[in-house]
């Protein structure tokens, strides 16, 4: 008889998350079976639930578009344990607790071999062309994509696969920037809660958080935000620019609509960089001229490389970097938490728990 995982799946897109019954993975080569124990509620989740993305006047983005199928279990901020080893694998054991890294390459590709497993063309994430930690069971590509989460809480780890190091990989890419030069953070959920932690971290004191949500621009300024901007302000640009003290040189958009967009490019000093990382979806338009004669840097971020969730995951370790606000439910509540997500009634990060633990 087949040996069975549950997972709670979606199956039909908007539609409720079933509890369905899939074949147990086997792990193949180098590859690791996990039992799920902690799993991460993501925004990214939700574009997946719906079905689409929104790319503003060139219309809808459809999963299927991407090569995704359903039925799928969601979500790709894993933690689990190692119990089962594929024939080829090694450098871990069974019983191991990891952080498993989910944006999962070909491992073939110049990308792949350079480590840059999220900038493969090939995309094999877990939660999004494969069966994600919305399930009992999970597979690992080898281990070099599991991670020792050390003395860090599970529940907390696990955000760091995606929230974690999709934050860590964009405040990279603003770097160098003296401490007290304002960096813009638009979004005070739980990437914005997790962007100002990793930037305190880091010894940056100048942090202005920009959300619509009253609740989460005080979640942000108890994080340590040194101001908070209201994201529905009339003019939000001017609203930035004086909350900087002047035109910002680094503003990093966790939302990317096309308001936050408009208003961030608007935003900029003159030799400032715009790093692109939300999914929320429209378009930007803008006067190409002003590009150049501004010497803007708009930039796309797209998660992070499994170095740099080894690197944030040990910046973490003793306490190092504060901790977001985490919230438990039990696995079998993943539906009701994907809803509560969706209605913005979240502050930080929601992480469904295993029964067993």
């Amino acid at each position: 008889m087949t040996e069975m995982m549950k997972a709670w799946a979606v199956v039909t897109n908007g539609a409720p998350l079933q509890e369905i019954a899939l074949p147990m993975p086997e792990p193949k080569g180098a590859e690791i079976l996990l039992e799920v124990t902690h799993c991460g509620v993501c925004h990214s989740d939700l574009h997946i639930w719906d079905g689409y993305y929104d790319l503003g006047s060139a219309g809808r983005f459809d999963i299927i578009q991407r090569g995704i199928s359903l039925p799928l279990a969601l979500g790709h901020e894993i933690v689990g344990r190692v119990v089962k080893l594929g024939p080829e694998a090694s450098g871990v054991k069974i019983g191991d607790q990891r952080i498993v890294y989910p944006w999962v390459g070909c491992g073939q590709c110049e990308r792949c071999r350079a480590g840059d497993d999220n900038l493969c063309a090939k995309q094999r994430s877990l939660g999004i062309y494969q069966h994600g930690g919305f399930a009992t069971h999970v597979i690992a590509a080898h281990a070099g994509h599991l991670i020792d989460p050390g003395d860090l809480d599970p529940a907390l780890a696990a955000t760091y696969a995606c929230s974690g190091i999709t934050v860590f990989a964009a405040i990279k890419k603003i770097m160098p920037i003296a401490p007290d030069r304002p960096v813009v953070l638009i979004g005070a959920g739980g990437l914005g809660l997790s962007a100002i932690a990793v930037l305190k971290a880091l010894g940056h004191r100048a942090i202005i958080s920009v959300d619509t949500s009253p609740e989460k621009r005080a979640a942000a300024e108890r994080a340590g935000a040194s101001a908070t901007v209201d994201g529905g302000a009339d003019r939000l640009d001017k609203a930035i620019i004086e909350a900087s003290g002047g035109q910002p040189l680094a503003i990093i958009d966790l939302v990317n609509g096309s308001g936050t967009a408009q208003a961030a490019y608007a935003s900029l000093a003159k030799g400032g960089k715009l790093v692109m990382v939300g999914l929320f979806g429209g378009e930007l338009k803008l006067p190409l001229p002003f590009v150049p004669m501004r010497a803007l840097t708009l930039q796309g971020s797209f998660v992070g490389s499994p170095d740099d969730l080894r690197a944030l995951v040990g910046l973490a370790q003793g306490g190092k970097l504060p901790p977001l606000p985490i919230e438990t439910v039990p696995q079998r509540e993943a539906d009701s938490a994907l809803h509560r997500l969706k209605d913005g009634a979240v502050t930080g990060r929601l992480v469904l728990v295993a029964d067993a633990v």
